[in-house]
């Protein structure tokens, strides 16, 4: 993959993209985060400029800029194309998700103040408030609650005081997603209650118990990428024909 770009300081609530250039690229974004573009995808530059009316040269960087975020590839030969999905990949993202995102959470837990902890409560309580899924398409999510969700998980970190390690969260965050969407989109039917998971991370995090809330975490984490194995095809099986 290709070096990590980092954005600090980015608002999830999302600032007003302040370019063509920087437009296309938050399209672009969302829609392969939305698996609307799916991996392995490939980007046409002149399909994508005429679709979002804009130059080759504003298509082009928006999606340099997304290769540095790991979201898409590059290839001399090849152009452009969405990053691919695997296995390997997807242990990986998760692993180290848990290990940067508890450590986040470890050094917001030790140094947050009650302002900190009432914003989990309420980032909390707004994910609550709004379904999982639509209720008449269990195969794609309720786009608020992806928002909602977003916030939730970010404000858990954000008293940890490290702008770099934010910064990696947040692109480890991008990663995730896309395997999420993958597996809802396959119209997984384990059961899961996702709202008890975020519970216990909550209650743990208002005890101020950072080895119970890390846990807790990384059960979250790793339920998902279980989840994601179980709906992700598996290749069909070779035949001996000798």
């Amino acid at each position: 993959m290709s070096s990590i770009g980092l954005s600090f300081g980015d608002d999830l609530a999302g600032d007003r993209p302040r370019s063509l250039t920087s437009a296309v690229q938050e399209r672009l974004r969302a829609d392969i985060l939305s698996t609307r573009l799916l991996p392995g995808q490939k980007l046409h530059i002149a399909g994508l400029a005429k679709r979002f009316s804009v130059s080759l040269a504003a298509v082009r960087e928006a999606l340099s800029r997304l290769v540095a975020d790991g979201l898409v590839q590059a290839s001399d030969q090849r152009g452009f194309r969405v990053s691919p999905v695997s296995p390997a990949d997807l242990k990986d993202v998760t692993q180290t998700r848990v290990d940067i995102e508890g450590l986040a959470l470890r050094r917001s837990i030790e140094h947050g103040d009650q302002a900190w902890l009432a914003s989990v409560e309420q980032s909390f309580a707004a994910l609550s408030a709004v379904p999982y899924t639509y209720p008449d398409d269990p195969t794609h999510h309720y786009e608020e609650w992806v928002v909602r969700h977003g916030v939730f998980h970010r404000t858990l970190v954000n008293a940890c005081g490290s702008p770099w390690l934010l910064g990696f969260r947040d692109v480890l965050h991008e990663q995730s997603e896309r395997y999420r969407r993958l597996s809802i989109r396959r119209n997984n039917e384990q059961s899961r209650n996702v709202e008890a998971e975020h519970a216990a991370i909550v209650h743990a995090v208002l005890k101020r118990d950072p080895d119970a809330a890390v846990e807790a975490l990384s059960k979250h984490f790793m339920t998902t990428m279980h989840l994601v194995e179980l709906a992700t095809p598996k290749p069909p099986a070779k035949i001996d024909t000798a």
